[in-house]
């Protein structure tokens, strides 16, 4: 079976793993805080800061902004289920927006048609490694007094006008899970320029200790800390850290496989008017996390199922306002793109290593399954 993705890693990862265990510091620690300063750099924002899971992550970039019961949050639908999830957690509630039909990222006209007197924030998810539509998104934001909040899980190295994702929007999270474009296993970071946020969200992702974690370990003196309020634990490991310092080094070399797959997919199938090849706007930066393809005139299980039956693995992305835990609560929109694009696309096989051979493998499994 060709699967959907494959895992990036080697002997560096392993030796920065073990290194990190030989230590005897595996918590949050040196690690992470050298992961963390690496991101900010990488992505030009002035604080990155880890945490064991983009989800909690977006959970802890509302919580650190203060949003909570009776607020709303505008997000799209077509995104993994996190996306609204970690708005739940808040106790906020998801107001669900339909989407672009060519870059499958939210509709910025639809969302500016959602804001009412209790919306607090904006949450764009840049799907599929293509950054959302920031620029019209953070001038709605600001026409509004709202916060933009990205959900940039899938879309690390991503840029727009040569800008990296990650210094744009108030908040911005990455994910590093197994899936992503860089991995620790689990993971995930927090990037924001603002001193007082970034502050908030290091407290809070260790129960709002008064003192973190690594001071109090490496300190000499006796160290008694305090609890202000309710606060989690979202910490990333050291161990995770080292793993991720590796995979940092790799972003250019990643990006540029998956763009030059990306291309070579777009070579393959352009003679097959059955299915439509992703979209990339002037000026975007698409990483391609997963390569998407419409269905024109087929059924998507029965796509799925036939490549499966020739070996190849396929995935989809939720349409989350028609998932059971939210298509009976208070909001139940009707979103006519969100719904088109859900019932008719598929995941490719998408992933640094796959090979020629594969991925003609993949290209003859969905031209015979929609021939």
């Amino acid at each position: 079976m060709i699967p959907i993705t494959r895992l990036h890693v080697g002997q560096e990862e392993a030796d920065a793993a073990a290194e990190a265990v030989r230590s005897g510091w595996l918590s949050v620690g040196p690690r992470a805080g050298k992961f963390e300063q690496q991101v900010a750099e990488q992505v030009g924002a002035k604080h990155a800061v880890s945490v064991n899971s983009a989800t909690t992550g977006l959970h802890l970039a509302l919580a650190a902004l203060g949003i909570g019961e009776g607020d709303e949050v505008i997000c799209p639908s077509f995104t993994f289920i996190a996306t609204p999830n970690s708005i739940r957690y808040t106790g906020a509630t998801p107001v669900f927006a339909d989407i672009d039909e060519r870059t499958y990222n939210i509709d910025p006209a639809h969302v500016e048609q959602l804001i009412t007197p209790r919306t607090r924030a904006i949450m764009p998810a840049s799907q599929i490694g293509l950054p959302a539509d920031l620029k019209a998104l953070r001038a709605i934001a600001d026409k509004h007094g709202l916060f933009l909040v990205e959900d940039a899980a899938p879309a690390y190295g991503a840029t727009i006008d040569g800008v990296r994702l990650g210094a744009i929007s108030d908040l911005t999270v990455f994910s590093f899970d197994a899936r992503k474009i860089l991995t620790t296993g689990e993971g995930g970071v927090v990037t924001t320029d603002n001193d007082e946020w970034a502050a908030r969200l290091r407290a809070l992702r260790a129960h709002a200790a008064s003192v973190s974690t690594l001071a109090r370990h490496t300190s000499t003196a006796v160290i008694a800390e305090s609890y202000d309020e309710v606060g989690f634990n979202y910490k990333m490991t050291d161990i995770q850290a080292a793993v991720g310092v590796v995979q940092l080094g790799k972003l250019d070399h990643v990006v540029k496989t998956r763009r030059s797959l990306a291309a070579r997919y777009d070579e393959l199938l352009k003679g097959n008017d059955a299915v439509v090849t992703p979209f990339e706007p002037e000026g975007y930066g698409h990483v391609y996390q997963s390569y998407l393809v419409r269905l024109v005139r087929h059924e998507r299980m029965a796509v799925m199922t036939a490549m499966a039956e020739r070996g190849v693995a396929t995935r989809r992305i939720t349409a989350c306002h028609l998932e059971p835990v939210y298509h009976a609560g208070e909001h139940n929109p009707v979103l006519p793109v969100t719904e088109k694009v859900a019932a008719d696309h598929v995941l490719l096989p998408h992933f640094v290593g796959l090979t020629d051979e594969e991925q003609d493998e993949v290209v003859a499994a969905l031209s015979a399954a929609t021939a």
